[in-house]
């Protein structure tokens, strides 16, 4: 388990940056999500001890790793904190096996020997022990930063957007790897990245990140299915967020009706709200449904003229007039991919507001 609680400042005063977070993670992988700049590669060094906190506490298990009350800052080396880079810092000027050895050089000679050889075989590097970096595929690069990270037996590891820049195939084994290392080790593992895609893919948990601050936090598709504020639901990327106001709040028959422009939407009850209140609604373009046609709307349809289409990896993402993005299987979008006037309905069920 980490426990972090830590405040940083970069250039007080206006135009600076400060970190202030305050977290648990136990063993799986959590997710630091955030755009560039929010503060995930500072968490990374603070727990790694390549920064000094201004205040807090980090703990790993049941070791206080920096302590700024108690004057506690263990170094880097003491620390058992695998850390993975941005393109994985191989040395350039040392084969995969004298990278391995030296990840282990403080252990005894005959154990290192041994190490160093059942990490080759764990992690199919065997045959491209005697290669430098430069020699080596991608898969190969990849598989040798992560045996010299785990060949000392962190008790956290700490990846720095390791799948940037790697093309799907890579992207692809990078995923497979950590999920298996998931299952095998048991230890906290904190991820940062920029790419939804890898929260669902890999996060037991996530943490959104935005100018220092955590969003929220809590299971990715908790966060999904709600969101707890504007920023997290904007950050997240997943949602329509739409502005409109409350007309009616029915808590008896769990209702309410919403304004969305010049129409009326009929959707659950908002506990918390007031008729009246001005709200942005969120709802996920997979929870709606679209058709094309130009009859008079029904009951929570809107009409919506198609802007563009986006392919997706499973789906197609319609765009619309308004803001409005709806997501449609690539085989029902075919059938209807010549017409722009459409339909857009909002299933009550789906509705949220914040």
């Amino acid at each position: 388990m980490i426990e972090a609680r830590i405040r940083k400042s970069f250039r007080p005063g206006r135009g600076g940056f400060a970190l202030e977070v305050d977290f648990q993670a136990p063993a799986g992988i959590s997710v630091l999500l955030g755009a560039s700049g929010a503060g995930k590669t500072v968490i990374l060094d603070a727990i790694a001890g390549f920064l000094r906190p201004d205040e807090g506490r980090i703990m790993l298990d049941d070791r206080i790793l920096f302590d700024a009350g108690a004057g506690v800052n263990l170094p880097p080396r003491a620390r058992q904190c695998g850390y993975v880079f941005p393109g994985y810092a191989l040395f350039p000027h040392m084969t995969v096996r004298q990278s391995l050895a030296f990840a282990v050089r403080r252990r005894p000679r005959l154990e290192r020997h041994r190490r160093v050889n059942e990490t080759l075989e764990r992690f199919g590097l065997t045959e491209c022990a005697a290669r430098c970096p430069p020699e080596l595929a991608g898969s190969e690069r990849l598989r040798a930063a992560v045996a010299r990270v785990l060949i000392g037996s962190p008790r956290a590891l700490l990846l720095d957007e390791p799948a940037r820049g790697l093309e799907a195939g890579l992207r692809a084994e990078l995923y497979a790897l950590l999920r298996q290392l998931r299952a095998e080790l048991q230890i906290p593992v904190l991820l940062a990245t920029e790419r939804l895609e890898e929260c669902f893919e890999l996060g037991d948990a996530m943490l959104v990140l935005r100018a220092g601050r955590i969003l929220q936090a809590g299971a990715p598709r908790s966060l999904a299915e709600r969101p707890a504020s504007l920023e997290a639901a904007r950050l997240l990327g997943i949602f329509n967020v739409l502005p409109a106001e409350i007309l009616e709040l029915d808590p008896q028959r769990n209702s309410s009706r919403l304004r969305l422009g010049e129409h009326t939407l009929i959707g659950p009850y908002f506990p918390g709200k007031l008729r009246g209140d001005r709200v942005w609604l969120c709802v996920r373009p997979d929870q709606l449904q679209a058709w094309p046609g130009t009859t008079r709307p029904g009951p929570n349809q809107i009409p919506a003229q198609l802007l563009r289409a986006v392919e997706l990896p499973h789906s197609v993402r319609l765009e619309f007039s308004g803001e409005l993005a709806v997501e449609l299987s690539r085989a029902e979008y075919e059938r209807q991919k010549h017409n722009r006037e459409w339909l857009v309905e909002f299933p009550p069920h789906a509705l949220k507001v914040l």
